[in-house]
């Protein structure tokens, strides 16, 4: 099943350690630590295989892949050997790339995005093609009547005033290409009414919202650990330092509050009530694409004993990140080919703030996840 992946946001740090990742996998130079499809519970004959990748994109910067994958190597992200030995296949996915467009009005960026998408399936001659946001965070935009209702939007998206973010309109450009969308980002993308309605007009399923790879996947495991045992979270309290891109964008104080509260869901919801304290997120450039959290949590026990507990997570954001991204096309392409359409709100597993009503917890969304695609395998061996 040859399935095109096209990342929006092509020439970022995640984007191109998904596409080095997935060409040193395609070529054997390392094994697919990191990626959950190919668990025993989860491979088989219903995902493509990673020879079946053909990767494309869009972004706004115009920086090679190849000097991408140098600068990622050089700031110890990659192993220099392998961005070495990917370099011919790179410049084959460079071929792929068109620079995001900015001329014209809404209707006219969302015609161009589809006329790339479109011509991308045909010259590699695709089956299907899955379009993942992996762009910067965006601040939550501003509503308008459009959002809610199809028709009004399609009318509004022929006039001159962007009423769409950029995620959205992605969103747009995917389902009227008839290719499914996967947003890694807490960014507003297929969340709006109108854009459901035309994914269901369209007969596609989507997927999101923010990859879950830090401080929040280590929540959804600790939180429901409290939940079962009875303790009361009296705090839990949270500073992220990062740098890179990432953490440039959410210097913004928009895009952060859009952040912090996609990771802040998964408290209430697991534990029934919001404890005090928040998330802080702090930009420090010299931690270039790694980041540290630090959490404190306060709980009471029996006769209201009070305790506490703390945790330090570092880790390497890109690739934490890369390997989901390839799950994440491999079974949105996979639930597309078997007729699924609207939310997959059984890929909760994958994102801090997921789609549907699947809960928080990481071992109830695996379970769900396992059923998810055992059906999807059974669906191609009958």
């Amino acid at each position: 099943m040859r399935t095109g992946v096209w990342l929006v946001g092509a020439r970022g740090s995640v984007a191109t350690t998904s596409v080095v990742g997935a060409l040193a996998l395609r070529a054997g130079l390392t094994a697919p630590t990191g990626c959950v499809t190919e668990l025993p519970e989860l491979r088989g004959p219903a995902l493509p295989g990673f020879t079946d990748l053909v990767f494309g994109g869009h972004d706004v910067v115009t920086t090679p892949l190849t000097k991408r994958a140098e600068a990622l190597a050089a700031a110890g992200v990659l192993p220099g050997r392998l961005a070495d030995a990917v370099v011919p296949d790179l410049a084959e996915v460079e071929a792929s790339l068109r620079p995001a467009p900015t001329d014209g009005g809404p209707g006219d960026r969302i015609a161009a995005v589809v006329r790339d998408l479109t011509d991308f399936r045909r010259r590699h001659e695709l089956d299907r093609v899955v379009v993942v946001n992996v762009a910067a965070t965006e601040p939550a935009p501003a509503p308008h009547p459009a959002h809610h209702d199809l028709a009004a939007l399609r009318d509004a998206l022929a006039g001159p005033v962007d009423v769409l973010p950029a995620s959205s309109r992605y969103a747009y450009a995917a389902f009227t290409a008839g290719c499914p969308y996967v947003d890694f980002t807490p960014s507003t993308g297929a969340r709006l009414p109108a854009l459901v309605a035309l994914a269901d007009e369209r007969g596609l399923p989507y997927a999101g919202h923010d990859g879950k790879t830090g401080e929040t996947l280590l929540k959804s495991v600790l939180a429901p650990m409290f939940a079962m045992r009875h303790l009361a979270v009296r705090s839990w309290s949270g500073t992220n330092l990062l740098g890179g891109g990432d953490g440039a964008t959410l210097a913004e104080p928009a895009a952060n509050a859009a952040k912090v509260v996609s990771k802040q869901r998964v408290l209430a919801e697991t534990l029934g009530y919001l404890p005090q304290g928040g998330t802080r997120i702090d930009y420090v450039e010299e931690l270039g694409d790694f980041k540290t959290a630090w959490d404190l949590v306060t709980f009471a026990g029996f006769l209201g004993t009070g305790m506490r507990m703390e945790f330090t997570w570092h880790g390497c954001d890109s690739a934490l990140a890369a390997p989901l991204v390839l799950d994440l096309a491999r079974l949105t392409a996979a639930a597309h080919a078997a007729g699924r359409r609207g939310a997959l709100a059984e890929l909760a597993f994958f994102f801090k703030d997921p789609l549907g009503d699947t809960g928080h917890a990481l071992g109830a969304q695996w379970a769900v996840l396992c059923d998810f695609v055992a059906g999807l395998h059974a669906g191609v061996t009958r």
